[in-house]
């Protein structure tokens, strides 16, 4: 897959003790990567990370930490950098805002310039988020070229991430400059909403419903009618692979910003994704609770993914039904039967990428 690519190549992964951080260096490993992690320590209690018992090195580090983040990269020399740490959650950037904006902008910045210090980096993917454009409320997805901002920390912080990506690439990364006088590529990935197996984070909907399930309670839904892009978390990480082979393999004209999302059966309200949970885990249930004076989150939500389709030929492969059962069967088979399905969930996730899309 990917060419072969990652076969043997040294790859650094912020974030790995995260959600999509911990799917990511399972995939690279699978793939015959060297990885290296750097990350806080798990954000909760089981984790995803310490389940798969991954073999790779892992190291504890804050990405605001510049001599730490140097000694790392220059200690191990990678030749890609996957930037996915960050604070993740939304309504958490309201109770703290100025942590999440020097986590989400500083500790980007302190990435990149760690990479620029480091020779043998050739390429990074800075994974944003799909809530780093202007929201406008309307239906029709957002493209690359459309203006990104956000009315809440978390939102701003990402728009002003991908705004340093776009100033790094200019200033230190130019494309037009590559091979002369520097030899890395950088591009920024934009995803929407993931959900998959080994997700606890708080203030999601699919594990504040497993934890509801586990305790025989109902879930409490605020914004039903919340309209978002949901895809399974091996979705998006398929486009930054894919990305990042390009990348590596000198191709410049990659080196700008990406959607990864799903079709657009994959754009589903926050209830008909609780329903087809509960369809998969009848033990799981949720109730309607509108709160007064609850915090401002975006109704509608789209990506138009046409570049990604068109120029990376990256297509998703699962519909949101089938991310749904997935994830669903993950939780089930974790309690029930204490297994972790998430090498198995890869496997299928690549035969079924196979099946679509041949040779």
């Amino acid at each position: 897959m990917f060419n072969h690519i990652y076969e043997n190549r040294k790859v650094l992964v912020t974030g790995h003790t995260g959600f999509k951080g911990s799917w990511l260096a399972l995939w690279l490993s699978q793939l015959g990567a060297a990885v290296t992690g750097y990350a806080l320590q798990p954000p909760t209690d089981p984790n995803h990370i310490h389940l798969l018992d991954l073999p790779i090195t892992s190291i504890i580090g804050d990405i605001r930490d510049p001599k730490k983040l140097k000694k790392v990269c220059k200690e191990n020399q990678p030749e890609i950098v996957f930037h996915l740490a960050a604070q993740p959650i939304v309504r958490l950037s309201y109770q703290d805002p100025v942590e999440t904006l020097s986590c989400n902008v500083m500790g980007t910045i302190q990435v990149f310039e760690a990479a620029r210090a480091c020779e043998s980096v050739r390429a990074i993917v800075n994974i944003t988020s799909d809530k780093c454009y202007e929201n406008q409320e309307w239906p029709w997805g957002y493209r690359e070229i459309d203006p990104v901002g956000g009315y809440d920390p978390y939102s701003a912080s990402k728009a002003c991430a991908e705004l340093v990506t776009s100033c790094w690439r200019s200033s230190f990364f130019n494309p037009k400059d590559y091979g002369n006088t520097h030899n890395t590529l950088l591009a920024s990935a934009r995803a929407g909403n993931v959900i998959g197996g080994g997700d606890w984070a708080i203030d999601r909907l699919i594990p504040d419903m497993v934890r509801a399930a586990v305790n025989n309670e109902p879930v409490r839904i605020r914004n039903p009618q919340a309209t978002r892009p949901w895809q399974h978390v091996l979705e998006p990480l398929s486009g930054y692979l894919l990305l990042g082979q390009k990348l590596l393999e000198g191709r410049k004209e990659y080196a700008e910003a990406w959607n990864f999302g799903p079709s657009e059966d994959g754009t589903a309200t926050v209830l008909e994704i609780a329903e087809q949970f509960q369809t998969a885990w009848p033990e799981s249930k949720y109730e309607i609770q509108k709160s007064p004076g609850q915090l401002h989150e975006a109704g509608m939500l789209r990506l138009d993914c046409s570049k990604a389709r068109s120029k990376l030929k990256w297509m998703p492969v699962w519909d949101a039904k089938t991310a749904t059962e997935m994830t669903a069967n993950w939780y089930k088979a974790f309690y029930q039967s204490n297994l972790v399905q998430s090498h198995l969930n890869l496997q299928h996730y690549i035969s079924d990428a196979s099946n679509m899309f041949p040779g």
